[in-house]
């Protein structure tokens, strides 16, 4: 069976893309560092450093299959409500490259592509499908599977590397806790990936 062309963009070191067979993945991270762990995890995939929403513009064509993580703590629930509300941080505007790249594929990409980022402190602008802590829009269905709640909040280094499937103990890292926070839990990586390619999709109501 030929491989499915995978672009995976802010990809992070691979929390969504780590349970995925018979890919041929492009990934594009901006972090030099986190880049080379993925590399170092998933030597066989296409690694990138560049900047995620432009070369989503220039290669969106040429790919079966597009998974986009854009950059979440603008749109956090966390930031919002208690580091701005309590702590004094600094108010932003929200990153609005999540709906810029949402509603480029919506309309250009024939393929099958899915975003992803958290539940954000607003209701979304697009609606959204909710799945454990994040927000997932698609063109395709993505099923009724139940998945228990992450409580990342709770959970050291030890127990986040066995829940994501990592070993980062050989990676010297100021901010390990947060990159593991950051992944995508692989059983629900592989859950969406499997529904975008089940040979009969469901219409989205």
């Amino acid at each position: 069976m030929k491989p499915i062309k995978v672009l995976n963009l802010y990809a992070g070191i691979g929390g969504n893309r780590k349970l995925w067979e018979n890919v041929d993945v492009t990934a594009v991270e901006i972090n030099p560092k986190i880049a080379q762990i993925y590399k170092d995890f998933f030597p066989e995939d296409r690694v990138i450093i560049a900047d995620a929403h432009k070369y989503l513009l220039k290669h969106f064509n040429e790919y079966d299959f597009i998974w986009s993580s854009p950059p979440c703590q603008t749109h956090s629930r966390f930031r919002q409500n208690i580091c701005v509300k309590f702590r004094g941080t600094k108010p932003v505007y929200p990153d609005m490259r999540l709906y810029q790249e949402i509603i480029f594929l919506q309309y250009n990409f024939k393929g099958k592509w899915v975003v992803e980022n958290v539940v954000g402190y607003y209701p979304p602008l697009i609606p959204a499908v909710k799945i454990q802590r994040h927000y997932f829009w698609s063109n395709f269905y993505l099923g009724k599977k139940e998945f228990e709640e992450d409580n990342l909040r709770k959970l050291q280094i030890p127990q986040l590397e066995k829940k994501f499937r990592f070993d980062l103990s050989k990676y010297k890292l100021k901010n390990k806790r947060q990159i593991l926070r950051n992944c995508v839990n692989p059983e629900l990586g592989l859950h969406i990936f499997n529904m975008a390619f089940k040979e009969k999709q469901l219409k989205l109501k």
